[in-house]
């Protein structure tokens, strides 16, 4: 893309900020040129954060009912997944998984409720209550 047909339609979701991206100059070298966005990136984020906060939603309600625990909760409302949530807490994928279980979730150790919480933004109270 040369520099002059970079997108500066602009993005309502980068909230007024403009975004790096890299775009051929009049000289043909690689330069970083500032973009207000364009529509097409604007309608495929609110897409993906319906879709997460739909995710949120569901696991709500499946607290709710007792199906899972707070933690999917938080986990999707942070629009984070599995992956992410275990990168940013150092928990394997397959215990994360296991601790969407109520009662296992009610089991864990106060050390364990921290890491998730740190992760997630979260105190420890707030991590057990889904609201």
């Amino acid at each position: 893309m040369l520099e002059s047909e970079v997108p500066q339609e602009g993005n309502v979701t980068l909230g007024g900020h403009r975004k790096a991206v890299y775009a051929r100059g009049a000289d043909g070298k690689i330069q970083i040129v500032q973009s207000a966005g364009w529509e097409v990136e604007e309608i495929v984020t609110r897409q993906a954060v319906d879709d997460l906060n739909q995710l949120a939603a569901n696991a709500l309600q499946r607290v709710a009912s007792g199906e899972t625990s707070a933690l999917e909760y938080h986990m999707h409302k942070a629009r984070m997944d599995v992956p992410l949530l275990s990168q940013t807490s150092g928990v394997w994928q397959w215990r994360i998984r296991r601790h969407f279980q109520p009662a296992v979730f009610a089991g864990l150790s106060t050390t364990q409720l921290q890491r998730y919480a740190d992760a997630l933004g979260l105190t420890v109270d707030q991590l057990k209550q889904a609201k």
